[in-house]
C-alpha cells in the first residue's frame, strides 16, 4: 500500500508513520508536511533514512504541491492542521485557512488521482460541550471556537465529497491525545517542562474542565483499523475512556516527578473554555478495536519521555 500522510511531522503523524512503518514495513508512506513550529523534523529522525519513507515540505493549500504528492497514492491519512486553541482566539484566519481550504484542496486531488481510501482525522471537540453522558457519531455537531469550527466545516466538506462525488470518506473524532512527541503549546507536555524547570503550572480558572484523555499509540491503532476495515461515509469516535479535570490531571504530573501542590498557580479561565467533553466509543469498539494500553502505565511511560528526552523540548520552548 502507498499512503500520502499529511501533517507527518506533528505528534499524532508522526507517532501514526512510526506505528506503520514498525507493523507493515512494505509500506510506502509519503509525508507532505509544511514544517511549521509544531512540525517537527526530529520526531522521525530514526526513520527518515528508510526506503518506504519519503518526505515532501509543502502546504496543503498549495494545490500543485498536493497534486505532486498524490499520485499513484492508495490511501490518504490527513493529520495536518492548526489545532491549538488558545491560537485560533488569537489568529483564527490561519485556522480557516489550513483546516479548512487546506483539507477542501486535498479532497479536490483525491478526487482526480481516484483515491481508494481518505480518512480524515478530526476531533471530539467539535461537539462542543457534553453536559451528561457521552457523545455518539449521529449526536449534533455544536463547535464552540474557532479552532473546532474549522474542524467541524472540513468534516462537512470531506462529507459532501462523499455524497456528492463518492470519495470514499471515512472521518475518525479523538479525545485528548497525549504521549510522545507532542508540542509543548499542550497541557501535558507544557507542564512537564515547566515543572522540571523549577517553574509554577498555570491551571485555567478552577481546573473543574473535564477532558477524557486517550494515549497515541492506541489512536494509532484505532486508525489503522479504520484505515483498513471502516466502512466508507462513516465517522468513528476515538475515546480513552478516562476522563480527569485539568487539575486533576495536573496533580498526578505532580506526583510523578514528586512536588507538591503548591506548584499549581491558578489564572483565569480561556474565552470560552469548553466544560467536558466525552464521546461513546461503542461503534469503533464493534469494528474490532479495544486500548490496549493502562492509563496509569502510558501515562508514567510520557512522563519518563519528557524527563528523558529533554533535548528534544528545549529546542521548542527557546524558539
Amino acid at each position: 500500500m502507498k499512503l500520502l500522510v499529511t501533517g507527518g511531522l506533528g505528534f499524532i503523524g508522526s507517532n501514526f508513520i512510526r506505528f506503520i512503518h514498525n507493523k507493515y514495513p512494505n509500506y510506502q508512506v509519503t509525508n507532505l508536511d509544511k514544517i511549521t513550529y509544531c512540525g517537527n523534523p526530529d520526531n522521525l529522525k530514526d526513520i527518515e533514512k528508510n526506503s518506504n519513507y519519503f518526505f515532501v515540505e509543502g502546504d496543503i493549500c498549495n494545490r500543485k504541491i498536493v497534486d505532486k504528492a498524490m499520485e499513484n497514492i492508495d490511501v490518504v491519512v490527513h493529520f495536518a492542521a492548526e489545532s491549538h486553541v488558545e491560537n485560533s482566539i488569537k489568529e483564527p484566519y490561519i485556522f480557516t485557512k489550513t483546516n479548512v481550504l487546506g483539507t477542501h484542496t486535498l479532497l479536490e486531488s483525491a478526487r482526480k488521482h481516484n483515491i481508494k481510501r481518505f480518512v480524515l482525522i478530526s476531533t471530539d471537540e467539535v461537539y462542543g460541550n457534553v453536559h451528561r453522558g457521552s457523545v455518539k457519531e449521529t449526536d449534533r455537531l455544536h463547535p464552540t471556537n474557532p479552532y473546532s469550527s474549522s474542524k467541524a466545516a472540513a468534516e462537512l466538506i470531506a462529507r459532501s465529497y462523499f455524497l456528492t462525488f463518492k470519495l470514499p470518506i471515512v472521518i475518525t473524532r479523538s479525545s485528548n491525545n497525549f504521549g510522545p512527541y507532542q508540542h509543548p503549546e499542550k497541557l501535558i507536555p507544557r507542564f512537564l517542562s515547566l515543572l522540571i524547570d523549577g517553574k509554577k503550572v498555570t491551571v485555567h480558572g478552577t481546573g473543574m474542565n473535564v477532558r477524557d484523555w486517550l494515549y497515541v499509540e492506541d489512536n494509532c491503532e484505532a486508525i489503522d483499523l479504520i484505515m483498513h476495515r471502516g466502512e466508507i461515509g462513516e465517522i468513528y469516535n476515538i475515546a480513552g475512556e478516562h476522563e480527569l479535570t485539568n487539575l486533576e490531571i495536573t496533580k498526578l504530573m505532580l506526583k510523578e516527578i514528586n512536588k507538591d501542590e503548591s506548584e499549581i498557580s491558578f489564572v483565569n479561565d480561556r474565552l470560552n473554555n469548553d466544560w467536558r467533553y466525552s464521546l461513546d466509543c461503542t461503534k469503533i469498539k464493534e469494528l474490532g478495536w479495544q486500548r490496549k494500553t493502562n492509563f496509569e502505565e502510558s501515562f508514567r511511560k510520557t512522563v519518563q519521555w519528557y524527563q528523558d528526552n529533554q533535548w528534544w523540548w528545549r529546542k521548542m520552548i527557546s524558539q
